[in-house]
C-alpha cells in the first residue's frame, strides 16, 4: 500500500481505536466489565460514537487530510460526539449532562490529541 493510501486508513484506524478505547475506559470505570457477555458490552457501549465517526469522516471527507487539526480533527470530534450523543439516546442509553462533559473532552483529547502531535512531530522534522 502506497504512503498516500496508507495514511488516510492508518489515521481512520488509530480514531476508531481511540473511540473504543474511550468506550472501553468508561465501561472499566462504571461497570467493571470491559466487555460484557461475548463483547456485546463493549460493541454496545462503542458503536453510537464509531457509527458517528464514520460519519464524520465521510462528512469531512477527512480521507483527503486525515491529520489536520483544524480542517479534519475539529469537525469530526465535533460530529462523533454531538451524533454519537443523538444514536445513544435513541438507542436506550443514558446521556446525562456529567457524561456528555466527559465524552467531550475525552474525545478531544483523543481524536484531537493525536493529531497536535502529528503536527508537532512534522514540524520538527521540516527544522
Amino acid at each position: 500500500m502506497s504512503s498516500s493510501r496508507r495514511s488516510p486508513a492508518l489515521a481512520l484506524l488509530l480514531d476508531v481505536v481511540l473511540v473504543v478505547v474511550f468506550a472501553a475506559i468508561g465501561r472499566a470505570t462504571h461497570d467493571g466489565d470491559v466487555l460484557g457477555p461475548f463483547g456485546s458490552g463493549l460493541a454496545t457501549t462503542a458503536w453510537p460514537f464509531v457509527a458517528a465517526l464514520l460519519i464524520g469522516w465521510a462528512v469531512t471527507r477527512a480521507w483527503r487530510r486525515p491529520t489536520t487539526l483544524v480542517r479534519t480533527g475539529l469537525p469530526v470530534w465535533a460530529i462523533t460526539v454531538a451524533l454519537g450523543m443523538v444514536l445513544r439516546a435513541l438507542s436506550g442509553q443514558g446521556v446525562a449532562v456529567a457524561f456528555i462533559i466527559v465524552a467531550t473532552i475525552t474525545l478531544a483529547v483523543f481524536l484531537l490529541g493525536w493529531r497536535g502531535l502529528a503536527r508537532l512531530a512534522a514540524r520538527r522534522r521540516r527544522a
